[in-house]
């Protein structure tokens, strides 16, 4: 299976289909991401507030694949916040990975109420330079956050990773980042699955003789947007992954897009989400 790929700001590419594991148990996480990797996937997605890191790593060194072959993006818990505090929640991450360089370090959610991001954000640009780890981004981040980050700091995230699926695009996020330099990354693609039954969805699974959710990933690849669905089901891994022999025409792409509605979101609001992210 070959997978497009995506350059980042900063040169190093991404493959723009990868494996999701939020809310995967990480007693399940290993066999998931093994599987996932025998299909063709080489993008895992993972964060220390999944709580799956170790079972992530455990499948990479299972699979025998060479390091350079597979894309591991993470993400640092809101409660840790901070320059130190985030450099030591980095090396908490590479151990359960067990990795030497993580290919992308997230901050996952700007927690403006805590007005932390900045200092964290050159605490990142220290493992950076550092090579600790490939490259630096972002998640949930807001066109103003994405502004203050590039005012006073010195690195461009390279991706923003953020909700995004046709019932709510979040476009003015998306095309401030694009004007920046930054990749958007879509979590939920599929909006947990209720776009799925959209009109304009299942009548163009129906012309294309495809799955509803290989139409909404293929509108997602066509928009140049990195895609992480997750599933641990092996035959819909398979499918999301199946987007390279199909293409969707104009006219169907433009369907898809009069989907989006302000109310769609359904995850939290960036603008106020402030949960540290700790198991208690």
């Amino acid at each position: 299976m070959t997978v497009s790929r995506i350059t980042l700001n900063n040169g190093v590419t991404v493959p723009q289909v990868g494996l999701g594991v939020f809310l995967v148990p990480d007693e399940s996480t290993q066999v998931t991401v093994e599987k996932a990797l025998e299909l063709g996937y080489r993008h895992v997605d993972t964060a220390a507030a999944y709580d799956n890191e170790a079972g992530v790593g455990a499948a990479l060194r299972a699979s025998g694949l060479p390091r350079d072959e597979v894309f591991v993006t993470t993400k640092l818990r809101n409660g840790e916040q901070g320059y130190d505090s985030a450099l030591r929640a980095f090396e908490a991450s590479r151990a359960a990975l067990g990795l030497d360089v993580v290919d992308l370090y997230l901050i996952h959610w700007p927690v403006p109420s805590k007005d932390l991001y900045v200092e964290t954000w050159r605490a990142f640009e220290r493992l950076l330079a550092e090579g600790a780890v490939r490259a630096i981004g972002v998640s949930n981040f807001l066109p103003e956050h994405l502004d203050r980050l590039v005012r006073e700091c010195e690195v461009v995230p390279a991706i923003n990773q953020f909700e995004h699926h046709p019932t709510y695009r979040q476009e003015a996020t998306r095309e401030a980042g694009l004007r920046l330099g930054v990749a958007a990354e879509a979590y939920s693609p599929l909006g947990r699955g209720q776009d799925l039954e959209a009109p304009a969805v299942t009548a163009v699974a129906v012309d294309l003789g495809v799955t509803p959710a290989q139409v909404i990933l293929r509108w997602h690849v066509q928009r140049g947007t990195v895609v992480i669905p997750k599933s641990v089901n092996p035959e819909r891994q398979a499918t999301n992954i199946d987007l390279f022999s199909f293409e969707l025409s104009a006219d169907q792409m433009a369907a898809i897009d009069r989907l989006d509605s302000p109310d769609g979101r359904i995850g939290s609001d960036p603008a106020t989400t402030a949960f540290t992210q700790f198991r208690h």
